[in-house]
């Protein structure tokens, strides 16, 4: 029996946990249908992988991205294959583009995501053809798309298109009856065309774009008990997922979204909450998200912490940076768009005053750690500054105030000064208990955002990595197949999409890893031009040499760490219906000898 690829002897990892061994996979149409430990009669295969000394892993599922405008221009999404995703989600943190116009989704999207707010109205303006999930879900398998896609439907998106965008983010203004049933609507035509679930959102630093209602919160952070209740009622009945973040100013609206979990006298309602990391602002938070989530499973919930098993490294050109949002005198600057009033701003010292005292309240709820004296520039027109943190140029300049010699370089440079710092997940012995947590999901890459911060598209590269190294130095903390499973089957499981197994039958998403690869060059910095975005250069950590090749429905999308012809061109992801399978017809079978 003929196949349409063979991969040759790698380590095969089927998704679930279980002890990996060396297998050869042979897929035909698009599924697995043989998984033997003798080799495989490979005549007329017209591909032959040969992974000897590899890691064969199901595709790794990315739960948390913001494609939701790149796709539309650019549904390859190479970026994330070339990484070993072979199924994102859309429609995080509220925001997606399944009812807002071009202008309202350039609004949501372009200051709390980063991407330039003019291209956002474009993308959604030009490829806009859809009035319903189900006819965004075929929209979207019309295009050329390289992984798989799964989606939330965006609060946010709901609330502007039903009430309009000003009168959804006035905290005066309540949705009318009328209002709240197409809300109500929309969320249950969307949970039976497959959606995975509600997306919404009460952090209260992420702020509007655009003019008009330029720096009031997201839509659903003026949502109030009522409405949110009635809309979570819809995804309880259906078993599928709440995507929140909660307001961190508040910490009692943390416990009561975990606490919303528990099914007493109604069905449990699945949650996935943003996001359990290891903040440098306040490092004991860390110790009670694993307690708490496994408090609330214990008593019935089923209730998940995102996490990214990274370092939370940033980068930003100047103040334009989404971590100032968090306070007054940050948010003060951002809200102005135009540079020269801007600047103006900055020099001005009442609001350094107020920007001084602002960086100086070191306790309360929030991420930034709020030390310039841990915040490196990497790139200036001043090259004598290159290298320094702004505290060390606060020194040098006669002893500074860090805010100043900050602000100074901003107005002297503006976005020609680049600066990184890390926000959180920097203690490794914090990230090697968080990843064994079982009330944490590993995920929150942001990919398709952020473009000039830092998304994370290669963490579950260096999740594996981090794994890897720990038992080599004799401080395991993950068997290599538990990374694995919490990386794919785990995932597809919890939201309930054809992905993250690699079983006979299961659909032929692979990838195959070098583990010699899996060094340091996985945190190197590479930039790319994003041809849907202008050329803007996107900012990655990549080691093309840790992937040999992906596959996506069985089709080779990556080759030696290389997106290959077909992606962006023929699509070999599909739309993943929650609670269906997808797998191609035909009968599949076991070889003598397979397991």
């Amino acid at each position: 029996m003929s196949y349409d690829t063979i991969v040759r002897g790698g380590l095969w990892f089927d998704g679930t946990g279980a002890a990996p061994s060396v297998r050869d996979l042979g897929i035909r149409d698009g599924v697995v249908s043989d998984v033997s430990e003798s080799p495989l009669d490979a005549t007329d295969c017209p591909q032959v992988i040969d992974a000897r000394g590899r890691w064969v892993i199901p595709g790794m599922v990315d739960i948390h991205t913001h494609y939701d405008i790149e796709v539309l221009d650019a549904p390859g999404l190479s970026e994330s294959l070339r990484h070993g995703v072979t199924t994102v989600l859309l429609g995080s943190c509220s925001l997606s583009t399944v009812h807002v116009g071009g202008t309202d989704a350039g609004d949501l999207f372009g200051r709390v995501e980063a991407i330039p707010r003019d291209h956002v109205i474009a993308a959604v303006d030009r490829n806009k053809s859809w009035r319903c999930c189900e006819q965004y879900i075929h929209a979207l398998e019309s295009r050329p798309l390289g992984p798989n896609i799964a989606a939330f439907l965006g609060h946010s998106d709901m609330r502007a298109a039903a009430m309009g965008l000003d009168r959804a983010t006035r905290s005066d203004t309540r949705p009318t009856r009328a209002e709240l049933a197409q809300m109500e609507r929309w969320l249950a035509d969307a949970l039976d065309a497959g959606f995975v679930g509600l997306s919404s959102q009460q952090l209260l630093f992420d702020k509007l774009d655009g003019e008009t209602c330029r720096s009031r919160t997201l839509p659903s952070t003026y949502a109030r008990p009522r409405e949110l209740r009635r809309l979570k009622d819809l995804v309880r009945r259906t078993g599928r997922v709440l995507q929140s973040g909660p307001d961190i100013t508040h910490p009692l609206n943390v416990l009561s979204q975990a606490l919303q979990s528990l099914g007493i006298g109604r069905p449990r309602l699945k949650t996935s909450l943003l996001s359990a990391a290891d903040i440098k602002a306040n490092p004991q938070a860390v110790r009670i998200m694993g307690p708490l989530a496994g408090f609330v499973n214990r008593f019935g919930g089923d209730f998940r912490w995102q996490h990214l098993p990274v370092p939370f490294e940033v980068y930003a050109d100047g103040i334009d940076l989404v971590i100032f949002e968090e306070f007054g005198a940050g948010a003060a600057a951002l809200h102005l768009r135009d540079d020269v009033a801007r600047d103006s701003l900055i020099r001005d010292e009442q609001y350094r005053r107020r920007f001084r005292t602002d960086y100086e309240k070191k306790y309360g709820p929030r991420v930034w750690h709020r030390d310039l004296f841990d915040a490196q520039i990497v790139a200036c027109p001043d090259e004598t500054v290159v290298g320094k943190s702004f505290g060390e140029v606060g020194r040098e300049r006669g002893g500074l105030h860090p805010v100043d010699a900050f602000l100074d370089l901003v107005v002297e440079h503006g976005r020609d000064l680049r600066w990184r710092t890390t926000i959180s997940n920097h203690r490794p012995e914090v990230l090697r208990q968080m990843a064994r947590e079982p009330g944490i999901q590993m995920g929150f890459s942001d990919a398709g955002a952020h473009l000039r911060n830092m998304a994370f598209y290669n963490f579950g590269l260096r999740l594996l990595r981090h794994v890897r190294d720990e038992r080599r130095a004799g401080r395991e903390f993950l068997t290599v197949e538990q990374a694995v499973h919490r990386l794919t089957g785990e995932l597809a499981d919890f939201y309930d999409i054809d992905a993250g197994h690699l079983r006979v039958g299961d659909r032929a998403d692979l990838v195959v890893v070098n583990p010699a690869a899996l060094d340091d060059r996985l945190e190197e910095y590479h930039e790319s031009p994003v041809a849907a975005f202008g050329g803007l250069p996107r900012m990655v950590n990549r080691n093309d040499e840790a992937v040999d090749a992906v596959l996506v429905g069985g089709t080779a999308v990556v080759r030696d760490g290389v997106p290959t012809d077909v992606v962006g061109t023929e699509r070999t992801g599909h739309f993943l219906r929650a609670g269906q399978r997808t797998r191609a017809a035909g009968t599949t079978r076991a070889v003598v000898g397979a397991v």
